[in-house]
This record gives C-alpha cells, sequence and structure tokens, in this order.
C-alpha cells in the first residue's frame, strides 16, 4: 500500500490531482475555524465547552456533523455541505413530479449540465434560508439554550444583513471548491468534502471519550469501529449480479453483439440518503417543540412535554424504533424513484439484450422489480442497523452523542474512502503501474 501511494506521487499527472484535492481540502478545513462577521468568538468557544454549559441539544448535531464542526462555531462555512445537499436530493425528486426534469435527464450531458444549473440556483437559495434560520437561532439563544453569553453582540439590521449574506456565500464558495476538485482534482468533490468534516471531528470525538469514559470505553469503541468498519465495506460492495445476453447483430459487414454482461444491483443502492432523510425528519418535531417552548415560565404544553421525552433523546425507545422504521421506509422509497426496471427493460430490448430464461419487454420489467424488492429490504434492515449503532452505543457504552464509528459518518466514510481508492487505482493502472488494491 505504502509503495502504491509512493507510485501515485511520483507520477506528476496523478501528483498535481493528489495535491490540488489536498489543498482545496486545507482551504476548506480553515474556513471551518474563520468566524463569520460580527460573531464573538470567544463567547462561542465557552458555549461550545461541555464543562460550562453542559452536554448541548443534539438536533443540530447532522448539519454540524456534515460542516465539520463549522455550524456551532458559526464560522464562515457554517452550512457546510448540507444545502448542495439538499437541492441535489430535491432535484432528483423533481424528475417523478417533473416530466420537464425527466427529460432533460435523459437527453444526456447537455440536459445534466441544466439539471446542475438549476441545483446550483437551488442551493444558494437554500443557503440564504438556510443562513436566515441560522442567525435567528443565533439571536434567540435557541442555538445554545444553555449558555446566556451573547454570540452576535451587535443586533443591529447591518450586522444580520452582514452575518447572512457571509454565510450564503460561504455555500457558494463551498460549492465552488467541490465543483474543482471534481473537475481538477480526484474523486467527487462534494463527496470529498463531507468526507473530510467527518474525519475532522473523529480526534475530538475519540479524545472526549478517552478523557470523560476512560481507556476501557476507549478501547471498546474503537474495537466496535473497526469490526464496524469491516462490515459495512463487505455489505457495500456486496451485489446481486443479473445475467445479461446480448444477440449477434448485423451491421453492414460486422457483426456485433453476442457477448455476455450483467447488471449490478447493489445490496445498499439507497446510500446514505435514507439515513439522511430519517434523521431531518426526527429533527422537526425537535425543532417545533423548540420554538413553542415557552421562555416566561409559563406551563409547558403537554405535546410539547412529550416530544422532548420521546423523540429528542437517542436513547429512547420510541425514539429508535421511529428512526428505525422511517429508514426502511426511505430506503424502498429513494430506491423507487432512483432504478427504474421499465427503463433498463426497455434499454436492454433496444439493443438485443435480454436475461436468459426471461423473455424481453414487461417480463423482464417485473423479473428486475421482483429481484430489487427482496434485495432492497436487507439493505434497508443493513442501513437501519448501522444507524442505530451510535444509540446503541450511548446505552451499552454510556459513551456520548459524538460516538464516531456509525450511522452517517461510518456509511459516508466508506462509501467515499471507496470510491476514491478505486478512481486512484484505475489511473495507477492506466500509467501501467499496479494499483492501490491488489
Amino acid at each position: 500500500m505504502l509503495s502504491a501511494i509512493g507510485r501515485a506521487f511520483r507520477t506528476p499527472d496523478l501528483r498535481r490531482k493528489l495535491l490540488f484535492t489536498l489543498g482545496i481540502i486545507t482551504i476548506f478545513r480553515l474556513g471551518a475555524f474563520i468566524p463569520a462577521p460580527g460573531v464573538n468568538y470567544a463567547n462561542v468557544r465557552q458555549c461550545l465547552d461541555p464543562s460550562v454549559t453542559g452536554e448541548q441539544t443534539g438536533i443540530y448535531q447532522l448539519m454540524n456533523l456534515f460542516s465539520g464542526g463549522a455550524l456551532l462555531q458559526v464560522s464562515i462555512f457554517a452550512l457546510g455541505i448540507m444545502p448542495y445537499i439538499t437541492a441535489s436530493i430535491i432535484v432528483q425528486l423533481l424528475r417523478v413530479v417533473i416530466p420537464r426534469f425527466q427529460e432533460l435527464y435523459e437527453e444526456g450531458a447537455a440536459g445534466q449540465s441544466k439539471l446542475t444549473q438549476y441545483t446550483r440556483y437551488l442551493t444558494i437559495a437554500l443557503g440564504l434560508l438556510n443562513a436566515t434560520t441560522l442567525v435567528s437561532l443565533v439571536r434567540s439563544g435557541q442555538l445554545f439554550p444553555n449558555c446566556q453569553l451573547p454570540i452576535i453582540p451587535d443586533q443591529s439590521i447591518i450586522t444580520t444583513l452582514l452575518v447572512v449574506i457571509t454565510l450564503t456565500a460561504g455555500t457558494g464558495l463551498i460549492m465552488w471548491l467541490g465543483e474543482l476538485v471534481t473537475e481538477k482534482g480526484i474523486g467527487n468533490g462534494m463527496s470529498l468534502l463531507i468526507f473530510t468534516s467527518i474525519v475532522a471531528a473523529f480526534p475530538t470525538a475519540l479524545g472526549a471519550i478517552w478523557t470523560s469514559k476512560g481507556p476501557g470505553t476507549f478501547f471498546v469503541v474503537l474495537a466496535i469501529g473497526l469490526v464496524t468498519t469491516a462490515l459495512v465495506i463487505f455489505v457495500e460492495q456486496s451485489q446481486r449480479r443479473v445475467p445479461v445476453q446480448y444477440a449477434k447483430r448485423m451491421i453492414g459487414r460486422r457483426t456485433v453483439g453476442g457477448t455476455s454482461t450483467y447488471i449490478p444491483i447493489k445490496v445498499n443502492m439507497a446510500g446514505v440518503i435514507p439515513v439522511i432523510f430519517a434523521s431531518s425528519m426526527l429533527y422537526l418535531p425537535a425543532l417545533v417543540a423548540q420554538f413553542n417552548t415557552p421562555t416566561d415560565g409559563s406551563p409547558i404544553p403537554g405535546w410539547v412535554e412529550w416530544i422532548n421525552n420521546n423523540l429528542t433523546r437517542g436513547d429512547h425507545p420510541i425514539y429508535m424504533a421511529i428512526y428505525f422504521a422511517m429508514i426502511i421506509f426511505f430506503t424502498y422509497f429513494y430506491v423507487a424513484i432512483t432504478f427504474n426496471p421499465e427503463e433498463v427493460s426497455d434499454n436492454m430490448k433496444k439493443y438485443g439484450g435480454f436475461i436468459p430464461g426471461i423473455r424481453a419487454g414487461k417480463p423482464t420489467a417485473d423479473y428486475l422489480q421482483y429481484v430489487l424488492s427482496r434485495i432492497t429490504l436487507p439493505g434497508a434492515l443493513y442501513l437501519g442497523i448501522v444507524a442505530l449503532i451510535p444509540l446503541v452505543a450511548l446505552v451499552l457504552v454510556n459513551a456520548n452523542q459524538n460516538f464516531p464509528f456509525g450511522g452517517t459518518s461510518i456509511l459516508i466514510m466508506v462509501g467515499v474512502g471507496l470510491e476514491t481508492v478505486k478512481q486512484i487505482d484505475a489511473q495507477l493502472q492506466q500509467r501501467h503501474y499496479e494499483g492501490l488494491l491488489r
């Protein structure tokens, strides 16, 4: 492995791409520690200190994870990559309900370029909305409910607008940096920035476990992390290969076709999207309850108290059950809108392909739907179990909410890591070198 990495850096073109990617990642991480204008960084550090304010609420944990801790530091990159992720998911879902979007997707590179442009516009709009919401939460004190220090001392409209514009511009800059990595670096830029944000939180999370729980719990967490990573890699690489045979055809004087291939249907076709959907949906009741909690000392409404007791604590059985059920539902939902058996069947039929033993056309689509529906079940259960690992660890190991190995973080780390290594491996093999993977 080390010799393969050395060969990669000795190859001029590949070395330039790797160094460019590392440079963009460095800029991205530096931006996470530059406070937005008008923010009192000393007060932010005090509000983030658990010894001063106690453990903070977890309803912003997902956004803080994807921003590499920049959200709660109210830095210029506080919104992180979440607006772009949300915009990408929305544009992808709109293909189902807006025929024009589906037509653009089927037009090839030109149509997908327009969809990418729509995604950029929507990202800026969502960034503006998220920035306004974040500034409102900071000004009202609801971002740090256990801390009474003013995060933005100057409450004037000029300062507020300046902070909102800065946070929105930070979102646009992150989107541009990610696209630069995709174009001139190695791997998918947006995925690598998310990967960087998650990995950046590992030292702090592990250090907190060592300090608060001791070496015994630390090594138990480390062992669980290694086993979980190995199992996630195994499942992420697993796929059902549906064989496809192409008939021979005469085009002019040439004979084409007659080849055998397969359709790879992964066990986890939905990736990490169902976990993000389920987490976001479960944050909504907690957010609504927080906005409806009286601040004048009056009695808390019953429904608000029920949400606070059952849907804001990750170690509560009701929270776990709803979380698990929502992940399974969103897995089936997302797979259904991203993999169209009828479209695959039509494409196969157009080029003379067929599944051995299955007639072309509707029988092929029905067979693919049959295979898809059954392979999605273990994929959904797998996503639900991996997502519950941090919550179960909170109960069994008594680790804090920042348990690093599990849920969204481990899925993204493994997925992005495998894809990036494959791209580097392919580039090495193109230059007649042995790849990173034997």
